[in-house]
């Protein structure tokens, strides 16, 4: 940055003011909670003390806990990696039959994530589920919990998280240069080893990256492992929230914490040194678009006809009955059996016409259209700021905002709770745990990095000669900026909203640590539901709930995506193939970008 724009960026009081807050929120909801983590941990009387070990390492439970998160995030790493690069490759690598309709079902989980999806697994195959039930009937000696445990929390997450890779991996494959796997066909490779030793290599920094994003989604897994994993399979996020509640062991939740966000790093450092080494592009000057390739052997060729369809009904089959059991009465949800007499509209009736039915979901919608306007709103004018000035002030700014991408959301909950228990000056000598407000801040802060880039990124795509010749006629920078800038960025900035609101909505590891008792939102109600708390109007109504958010976020999907395809299409420059997406979001950050249905957990 020059020094007539440093002067500038000085002089203006908008300039100072938005410094001003910035520091005040980044100190307040971002530093000094998780420093406040460590001070409670390692120093909880004014002095170094290892109390907080002694006790983590003399606990057998939390111990084991802690192996599991390590078992798990390490497992799912593999298997999201084998199924996700095989429904790519049977969605846009291989000619296969139907593949549009593949991708349609392989793509379900893009409109359904985290608890809800947690939730309708639980309904479809646990002890009491519809497709356990009908399994009674054939084999009555069979184990009525025979999906729960590690087994289905795996496998659940397993699913839940190749959204990654239809967005991510996908994207790479697409920039694959058709001409490279030309020329070693007449090479005489065969398609094996095309795949293997052309292909897959050009795709290692995506591979890299959401390999990353699967091991720390399983390090920080809440949802599936409190719904399905039983008292065997527990791992460290629900010990922190267990311990959490008991103020006498929050000093083991606070290191239980802090190991997650240790691990976290120490794996985005790792990766990220591995990532560094190889040239993962074509170098062909003349890249021409990717074809898809038939699979000549006639038996691989039905082997992966067969498995691309299983797992489109794997994919698909809790989606169809989770619809199809919305609009089921009581009876039929309890035996399992439906027929047409058993549909009825009573359920979405009762959810969209009672009070208690409706107001989990108004109380998520409230939370999450505040936390979505709030985020970009106030990240509009910093976003503009941290693109066109650089120097080591902006750096240090940016960094911070980007915290909540590398923390896992227990450690910055439980930075909250334990920060803001007491009046706290920070704040105005206010106490923000029990409160309503401490959730909303919450939500704003996870939102933050995936918030910040993507407007970075739109401001960046403006064309600077507009600005300049602003200048030049004499409007100051607040009007170029209200007149020329933010309306160029304002459809961006919108669909951002759109994304951070449908992603808010079910959300349950930031929310079970911080809701207010009397105003649950809606992944707290369904987790609730999955107990059994409401009987059988309560697994009615989390159907509803599901189909309900299925349709918000799949119109949502539209309204980003859909109506705006073809002009990113055309307009977009080809870049390298294989870029990477950054990890560590508390939700995942995608091409173009859009961030999908918030990852199970």
């Amino acid at each position: 940055m020059s020094a007539a724009s440093a002067k500038v960026m000085v002089r203006s009081p908008f300039v100072l003011i938005v410094g001003v807050i910035l520091t005040w929120f980044i100190a307040a909801f971002l530093v000094w909670p998780n420093l406040n983590v460590l001070i409670a941990t390692f120093f909880p009387d004014g002095s170094f003390s290892g109390r907080a070990a002694e006790k983590l390492f003399s606990s057998q439970r939390a111990m084991k806990s802690l192996g599991n998160s390590f078992l798990l995030a390490a497992a799912l790493s593999v298997t999201v990696n084998v199924v996700g690069i095989f429904i790519v490759l049977v969605t846009q690598y291989f000619r296969i039959r139907g593949s549009r309709i593949l991708f349609l079902g392989y793509a379900s989980t893009f409109i359904y994530g985290g608890i809800v999806l947690a939730a309708g697994y639980k309904f479809i195959y646990g002890d009491k589920g519809i497709v356990t039930s009908l399994l009674l009937q054939v084999f009555p000696t069979m184990d009525p919990a025979w999906f729960s445990g590690f087994f289905a929390v795996l496998v659940v997450m397993t699913f839940a998280t190749t959204t990654n890779h239809m967005l991510f991996v996908a994207n790479a494959l697409k920039g694959v240069d058709f001409q490279t796997i030309e020329a070693a066909k007449n090479l005489g490779a065969s398609d094996w080893t095309i795949l293997r030793r052309v292909v897959l290599p050009m795709l290692k920094p995506t591979l890299f990256a959401v390999t990353i994003l699967s091991f720390l989604t399983g390090l920080g897994a809440l949802s599936a492992p409190q719904v399905l994993g039983g008292r065997d399979f527990q791992t460290i996020t629900p010990m922190i929230l267990t311990f959490t509640n008991s103020p006498t062991s929050r000093d083991l939740a606070a290191l239980l914490a802090v190991i997650l966000g240790v691990a976290t790093i120490l794996m985005l450092a790792v990766m990220t040194r591995m990532e560094k080494g190889g040239t993962y592009f074509s170098v062909s000057k003349v890249s021409s678009a990717l074809q898809k390739q038939q699979i000549t052997n006639p038996l691989a060729n039905a082997v992966v006809h067969t498995v691309a369809y299983l797992l489109f009904a794997v994919y698909t089959l809790p989606v169809l009955l989770i619809v199809l059991y919305s609009f089921a009465d009581g009876a039929a949800i309890q035996t399992g059996q439906l027929s047409l007499g058993s549909l009825t509209l009573d359920n979405y009736i009762r959810v969209l016409t009672q009070e208690s039915g409706l107001r989990p979901f108004i109380v998520s919608v409230v939370y999450s259209a505040l936390a979505a306007i709030i985020a970009v709103g106030g990240l509009l004018f910093v976003a503009r700021l941290l693109q066109k000035y650089k120097n080591w002030a902006t750096t240090v700014f940016e960094y911070l905002l980007h915290i909540p991408w590398i923390l896992p959301s227990a450690l910055l909950a439980l930075g909250l709770i334990i920060s803001y228990d007491h009046p706290n000056p920070l704040v105005g000598g206010a106490v923000l745990t029990g409160t309503t407000v401490i959730l909303l801040i919450a939500f704003v802060t996870v939102k933050i990095p995936f918030t910040l880039r993507m407007l970075k990124a739109s401001f960046a795509s403006v064309n600077s000669s507009l600005e300049e010749a602003a200048a030049i006629m004499g409007a100051k920078t607040l009007y170029v900026f209200r007149r020329i800038l933010l309306p160029l960025v304002l459809p961006a900035a919108a669909a951002i909203t759109a994304l951070n609101f449908n992603s808010l909505l079910d959300d349950y590891d930031t929310a079970i640590f911080l809701a207010h008792p009397l105003v649950q939102p809606l992944g707290l109600v369904i987790k609730a539901n999955t107990d059994g708390a409401e009987g059988v109007a309560g697994v009615a109504n989390t159907f509803v709930y599901t189909v309900l958010l299925m349709v918000i976020t799949g119109l949502t999907m539209y309204l980003v995506y859909g109506r705006t395809s073809r002009r990113r299409t055309t307009q977009k420059p080809r870049g390298i193939p294989g870029t990477a997406p950054v990890p560590g979001s508390s939700s995942v950050d995608v091409p173009g970008d859009k961030e999908p249905a918030a990852p199970i957990r």
